[in-house]
């Protein structure tokens, strides 16, 4: 997480001096605020913050099972709760308005990569074998590691704001490895 820190912190006076800067939703997975710099005409940064959607029941229900509160613990079920999501990423921009005969405004097709932190609470419930008394274990799940995405954004000539759509994939490093992820969203950024 320093590291993290320090990284941001380095990019500060990238931030500082860019062009075309926008703050908007994206409306997906994860459900983010998002703050776009451009760094030249084809080069931007992006930061994430906001709610993560949650893994699948067999997921958490794995999780209890590789960690259980005693040996003779049986999961139950579970419930989830404050799940957060933080994106820093780099993305690559091409100009396609001309190849898809736009007139009015412009188009960009994107691709990058970033990395991602997700955070879940997990609240179990799990019975310790000797009767139906249910216990409860509350657990932060974590994940870390890689995502690719790609997409398009329409900017509008005489508003400033811009759209977006785009899909990705993110790849868990730190809790689970080598679980995928897929990821999607719209949005709209206000451009200033």
């Amino acid at each position: 997480m320093k590291k993290l820190l320090i990284l941001a912190m380095l990019m500060v006076p990238f931030f500082v001096n860019a062009q075309e800067d926008g703050v908007g939703l994206r409306l997906g997975e994860p459900l983010s605020i998002t703050f776009k710099k451009f760094i030249d005409d084809n080069i931007a940064f992006e930061a994430m913050f906001g709610r993560a959607g949650v893994n699948s029941n067999q997921y958490y229900q794995r999780a209890f099972d590789r960690n259980r509160p005693s040996s003779n613990a049986f999961y139950a079920g579970h419930s989830t709760g404050a799940s957060y999501s933080f994106n820093v990423r780099g993305a690559y921009h091409e100009d396609i308005t001309d190849d898809l005969n736009i007139d009015v405004g412009y188009f960009l097709a994107y691709a990058g990569a970033g990395v991602q932190l997700r955070s879940t609470r997990v609240d179990y419930s799990y019975t310790d074998g000797a009767g139906s008394v249910l216990l409860r274990d509350s657990r932060r799940n974590v994940d870390f590691g890689p995502e690719i995405f790609g997409g398009g954004e329409y900017y509008f000539d005489d508003l400033p704001i811009s759209v977006f759509a785009e899909v990705g994939l993110f790849v868990e490093l730190l809790d689970r490895f080598g679980h995928l992820k897929l990821q999607g969203a719209i949005g709209i950024r206000y451009l200033f």
